[in-house]
């Protein structure tokens, strides 16, 4: 259980680092990269439904698991590009777009853990 309670704190951290970056310099556009963090499980969440039982067991994957992972790659790409194409572009500053990809870090990070820890390896019956 302490684990859990540690994977909600850097979570916690992550996400006070992107509303910092938003608070401190004035501008509110790094706020974008919550709705990546929120988009990016979907798409992996929705193509697992369609595999079948069989598939979960093999190595192989049908098209639409393949294109679930596709498009959540897309969006943790976004959550990391987003706040440097602002701060190229001069939106935002620079030291707003390190707090942001900071905080995604260490969002992307605590859900890499919590699925690499807490998944389930199989029936318990």
């Amino acid at each position: 259980m302490a684990g859990l309670r540690t994977l909600a704190f850097v979570l916690a951290v992550g996400f006070l680092l992107v509303i910092l970056s938003c608070a401190l310099y004035h501008n509110w556009w790094p706020l974008f990269v919550v709705a990546t963090y929120v988009l990016a499980p979907l798409p992996n969440a929705l193509s697992a439904r369609c595999a079948g039982g069989d598939d979960l067991m093999s190595d192989y994957h049908n098209g639409a698991v393949d294109a679930g992972e596709f498009i959540t790659g897309i969006f943790i790409v976004t959550g990391f590009c987003l706040p440097l194409v602002l701060a190229h572009a001069e939106v935002i500053t620079i030291p707003a777009m390190v707090m942001s990809i900071i905080g995604g870090i260490l969002v992307y990070g605590t859900i890499i853990a919590y699925t690499h820890f807490f998944a389930n390896e199989g029936e318990d019956f």
